[in-house]
């Protein structure tokens, strides 16, 4: 037995000593980013990771509402069950691969019967019973199994990442669905309000008509303004039916079994702070698992190397055989074996390069979008900033057009009353009111949803991690 294990043992401990890992190394694909923000100078832009906190970042906009849908979905949203089951696939796959490091060893036991003719005699059936424990191990001589678990860490933590991704996409969805809710109530209320004036309006023209003092076409116009107003009270309530609908699903439930009762509105979008650190940007999922998938593919060009050189097999076994019924676990009936086996690939048609070919190419096509997908997250940014800008001035222009108008409609009725303009200036004044707060209204809705989309492109929170240390366990206070 010495003279078979001797050099089982010495090419064991060469293989051992020589071994390596085939392929390149992996380096992160380069991504040429300016120094800071077009649209923010005083930010500077990271490069994208994924291991800073984030925290619950919508309740920078100060709603117990949201906070409490946000709850109940994190728990309930079937993407995010979908998601927290691939990652825990990509689990178990790391642990296969982690496995082919380490032997196998198995047992078996059983009974044949079998029969055979030795020198043209035919011998009679004999029963044998077995027993037997072998092991078997393949060292990785060239690293492709390594090669392979580092590929299956790295798909794993893009799919940790897609995870995160998963909740931050919900948590944006949610607050925006959340908010186009909100403006749709506060729609509705203008409407209301709106018919309201309309009617008492109407009644007026019709006064003054009864009275001889106004033309039948007063009434008729003023009519025509009120029934044109309630059609579009009615219509809001499609969009406000669809919003709820969306937040349901989004919470897991079907839309018969969710409802939310009608509020007065005032939601703010929280101030951007002027300065913001690089590490923010380091927060995206969707650019982490972008990266992570770059690293599983260069890892899979060092399992497709590693392919090309010989494949070394240690094995042994042992155990017992005896005919049925003899004393099996004893001396005479022992059986073993042992040696290893060196095999090689002599001729594959191209195969093993074809492999390689494909694990280049597919490195070369997921680094190319992980590239694309830090541009993208760097124009998401830049938009969301453009956005709130130019946002906040028109904002401020509308607002004066907002008191303006109601100014002028004002007077406009008090002239109308005073029989010194015609009842047509009187709608013209009204309409333009109506329709300068309902812009009003959507230059803040569209605040809200630019700041969401802001958080979310900044892969969610824009507070520091020291920031977050100072408040404890409340790491986004309300403004």
């Amino acid at each position: 037995m010495n003279k078979v294990l001797q050099p089982s043992l010495a090419l064991l401990c060469c293989a051992l000593l020589g071994a390596c890992a085939v392929g390149p190394d992996y380096r992160r694909p380069e991504v040429t980013v300016p120094a800071s923000f077009k649209e923010a100078r005083d930010w500077q832009v990271a490069q994208p990771a994924d291991g800073a906190p984030r925290g619950p970042w919508w309740r920078a906009f100060g709603d117990e509402e949201l906070d409490r849908l946000q709850d109940a979905a994190a728990n309930a949203n079937l993407d995010v069950v979908v998601a927290e089951a691939r990652y825990r696939q990509a689990i178990g796959a790391v642990d296969q691969s982690r496995a082919a490091l380490f032997p196998t060893l198995s047992a078996s036991a059983g009974l044949t019967r079998s029969a055979n003719a030795t020198s043209g005699l035919k011998l009679p059936p004999a029963t044998l019973d077995l027993a037997s424990i072998s092991a078997s191990w393949v060292p990785d001589l060239w690293g492709g199994i390594r090669r392979g678990l580092e590929a299956s860490e790295a798909n794993a933590q893009a799919s940790q990442a897609d995870l995160a991704n998963a909740l931050l996409v919900l948590q944006s969805t949610l607050a925006t669905d959340y908010f186009s809710l909100r403006v749709a109530d506060e729609q509705q209320r203008l409407l209301d309000e709106a018919v309201q004036a309309y009617q008492r309006s109407l009644d007026l023209t019709q006064s003054r008509y009864r009275g001889g003092v106004a033309a039948r076409t007063d009434v008729a116009q003023a009519q025509a303004q009120l029934e044109a107003t309630k059609a579009q009270a009615i219509d809001v309530g499609i969009v406000r039916g669809q919003m709820e609908h969306a937040i349901a699903v989004l919470l897991g439930k079907a839309p018969a079994e969710f409802s939310l009762p009608k509020r007065p509105f005032h939601l703010v979008a929280p101030p951007v702070p002027a300065q913001l650190p690089a590490t923010l940007l380091q927060r995206r999922p969707d650019v982490a698992a972008s990266e992570r998938l770059a690293a599983a593919a260069n890892a899979q060009i060092g399992v497709a190397q590693a392919a090309y050189f010989p494949s070394l097999t240690l094995s042994a076994s042992g155990g017992y055989r005896a005919p049925s019924g003899a004393d099996l676990l004893s001396v005479p009936y022992r059986v073993w074996s042992l040696g290893p086996t060196l095999a090689e690939t002599l001729f594959d048609a191209g195969a093993r390069s074809g492999a390689k070919a494909q694990a280049v190419a597919n490195y070369d096509a997921v680094a190319a979008s992980y590239r694309k997908t830090v541009l993208s997250a760097l124009q998401n940014v830049e938009d969301q900033l453009l956005a709130l800008r130019l946002l906040a001035q028109e904002s401020t222009v509308e607002e004066a057009a907002v008191q303006d108008a109601e100014d002028t409609l004002r007077l406009t009725i008090n002239q109308y009353k005073a029989g010194t303009v015609s009842y047509l200036n009187v709608i013209v004044a009204q309409t333009t009111s109506l329709t300068d707060h309902i812009t009003a209204l959507n230059i803040r809705s569209r605040q809200l949803a630019a700041t969401v989309q802001l958080f979310a492109g900044l892969g969610g929170n824009w507070r520091t991690d020291a920031d977050q240390d100072r408040r404890g366990a409340e790491p986004t206070t309300r403004p």
